[in-house]
């Protein structure tokens, strides 16, 4: 009962499987479902792209032009990369309205190794996700006045690991109350977002006086060196891009979840997918606009670091105290739940690119369960796990998390938009030509970025992403086997009926009382052949049972065996050996008792032999066990 109720607790109510259908997603709660991940890294994006290009020098006052051209390059590449991914995910969405992820995608039109290699690369993003997402939520609540004797910055694991514990908590209650939950805070962000830019870009013109004491422009001697007149632009501006990409992770949350959508689900996924385009679009190119119009730098030494760059635009266009620093305020908490929240998205959809792998047998089938919320539960739990251990590992710094992000993203990219590429050549549709080009050129857009992330992050973090990969496939190809192996054995190559087997019943006996009698009354119901082992540990009672054994079952023989060292399970072992070497053929069942309790208590009151036995006997193809058990009354 105690059990049960704090399942109650955890779980919620048990929803029927009739009633799936509403906990399906409109599409005013599916944006922030599905689309916190894309639209909050804006907040980690932009920050990435400034941090590489101070880190290179250019934030020094006689590079500022300079320095402000290089953060609108980069921006609008990376804007125009979300464009076509966003059109070639759109023609996704419509061709598999079952759900289009990447692994599906691409193990459907090129094999199903290829596909591995995508759900692997997809499912090591989504962790990530939510490492990045908590640890930066976090950051942009640090430098909050109001916060300040919390000492985020001081306790960032602790902290991280509670938001983690949390949010798993909440997901597996389900699908739709973290829909509706999490709504408040996204739509907030977006409309204090939009506030801020609208504000900060043509406030001026009307007069308004910006707060640019909290605008960061100077970086700390022996952080970034001045040495942006002898650095190679090409290659700052390349891991700049390569750091920046990652406010696209998340793009393909959407495609993922279509089932999770109401009727019309294509159609319904695809406007959620317009409109996230459209946000995120929106408020990235607007904050790299107030981060060149600020001059904002930001920066990172030995797991310290400056205020965040949301935080420091909205401290300068709002100000943190006075007439609108409860608007500093609120987009500073905003910020920080919508990038919590952002691992929505990742428990949303890794938990069911799980189920689709084990759905084919590469992952263990439990993956696959429907819980009592009509979750993917254990999926979820493993989310939660390992995305805590990056957290510790790194712990929970932002700028140490982002090496080891969105290479995942854009190899699943690539291989998803190659793979529709071929879609198209096969299905040969109306307009197949056209289609077929968009996903090509989405393709190659996102090769190139994978190639730029696979080289500038490499030695950083990117190569452990890569060798997580690998492990990941040697799991599948181990998993699959298996299953393949047990379905071979399984099999029926021809139609014969059951042959009778010989069958031998031992009983367990350490004594006997009413419990032994009620093991004997059913091992005789089962099989005539039966004999009690006793396993001798203490000499002064055999003489007892032997006579209490005459007295009250003589028609079933009592075998003793000695047990010098006091073992249980080596003198039972050694009188399965010699029954087995009687008769090959036969079957040994073995009756294992054991006390069942009205209070949960009073079984830390008896031994834990029977598990043992049973645990003992799993290796044993001779031995069948059958556990029988004696009810206690109050």
């Amino acid at each position: 009962m105690i059990l049960d109720a704090v399942r109650r607790l955890i779980y919620g109510r048990p929803i029927p499987t009739h009633e799936r259908e509403s906990t399906l997603l409109s599409k005013v709660l599916a944006l922030p479902v599905f689309c916190s991940d894309a639209i909050s890294s804006v907040a980690y994006g932009n920050q990435q792209i400034v941090l590489a290009l101070c880190l290179a020098g250019f934030w020094l006052p006689q590079y500022s032009s300079i320095f402000s051209h290089h953060i609108a390059q980069v921006s609008c590449l990376i804007a125009a990369v979300l464009v076509l991914v966003a059109l070639s995910y759109w023609q996704t969405i419509h061709a598999y309205p079952r759900g289009g992820g990447s692994y599906i995608v691409t193990k459907d039109n090129l094999g199903t190794n290829l596909g591995l290699i995508a759900g692997a690369a997809i499912l090591i993003d989504y962790v990530l996700c939510v490492s990045v997402s908590v640890a930066s939520g976090l950051q942009n609540l640090r430098d909050v006045p109001v916060l300040s004797r919390l000492n985020i910055g001081e306790h960032m694991v602790p902290y991280c690991l509670g938001v983690i514990l949390l949010m798993t908590i909440l997901n597996l209650r389900g699908l739709r109350e973290p829909g509706a939950l999490f709504a408040i805070p996204f739509y907030t962000f977006v409309g204090m977002s939009c506030l801020m830019i609208a504000l900060g870009l043509f406030g001026d013109a009307y007069g308004y006086q910006y707060h640019r004491e909290f605008a960061n422009q100077v970086i700390p001697p022996g952080v970034a060196p001045g040495t942006a007149a002898t650095t190679a632009i090409v290659a700052v501006l390349l891991r700049a891009f390569a750091m920046g990409c990652s406010a696209l992770t998340g793009v393909e949350a959407v495609a993922d979840g279509v089932p999770a959508f109401r009727d019309p689900k294509s159609h319904n996924a695809a406007i959620t997918l317009v409109w996230m385009a459209v946000i995120l679009g929106t408020i990235f190119t607007g904050v790299s606009l107030l981060a060149i119009k600020f001059h904002i730098v930001y920066w990172e030494h030995g797991g310290v670091s400056c205020p965040a760059l949301i935080d420091q635009l909205s401290g300068t266009v709002f100000g943190k105290t006075g007439g609108l620093g409860w608007a500093y305020t609120l987009t500073q908490f905003a910020t920080a739940l919508i990038l919590m929240i952002a691992a929505q998205t990742s428990y949303s959809d890794f938990p069911r690119v799980c189920s689709f792998l084990a759905r084919d047998g590469f992952m263990p089938r439990q993956l696959a369960n429907v819980g009592d919320r009509l979750a993917f539960d254990n999926g979820i739990m493993i989310l939660g796990f390992i995305s805590a251990i990056f957290i510790v590992a790194k712990k929970g710094s932002v700028d140490l998390l982002i090496p080891f992000f969105t290479i995942g993203v854009f190899l699943a990219f690539t291989l998803s938009q190659c793979a529709m590429v071929r879609h198209w050549f096969i299905q040969r549709q109306k307009g197949w030509q056209v289609k077929a080009l968009f996903n090509g050129i989405g393709a190659t857009a996102t090769f190139v970025v994978l190639v730029d992330i696979a080289i500038e992050k490499f030695v950083e973090g990117a190569w452990f992403v890569m060798l997580l990969m690998g492990i990941l496939l040697f799991i599948f190809q181990k998993v699959h086997s298996h299953y393949v192996s047990v379905a071979e054995q399984l099999v029926l190559t021809k139609l014969v009926a059951p042959r009778c087997i010989r069958n031998k019943v031992v009983i367990l006996v350490q004594s006997l009382h009413a419990g032994t009698l009620k093991f004997i009354e059913y091992a005789r119901a089962i099989e005539h052949d039966c004999e009690a082992l006793y396993v001798e540990i203490e000499p002064e009672w055999t003489t007892t049972l032997e006579e209490d054994w005459r007295r009250y079952v003589p028609d079933i023989p009592l075998v003793i065996v000695k047990s010098p060292y006091r073992s249980l399970v080596g003198p039972i072992m050694d009188r399965l050996d010699q029954l087995h070497d009687e008769d090959k053929e036969r079957t040994i069942t073995v009756i294992v008792g054991e006390f069942v309790s009205t209070r949960w208590w009073h079984s830390l009151l008896h031994g834990n032999t029977g598990l043992i036995l049973k645990l003992a006997f799993l290796g044993r193809r001779d031995v069948v066990v059958t556990n029988v058990r004696y009810w206690l009354s109050e």
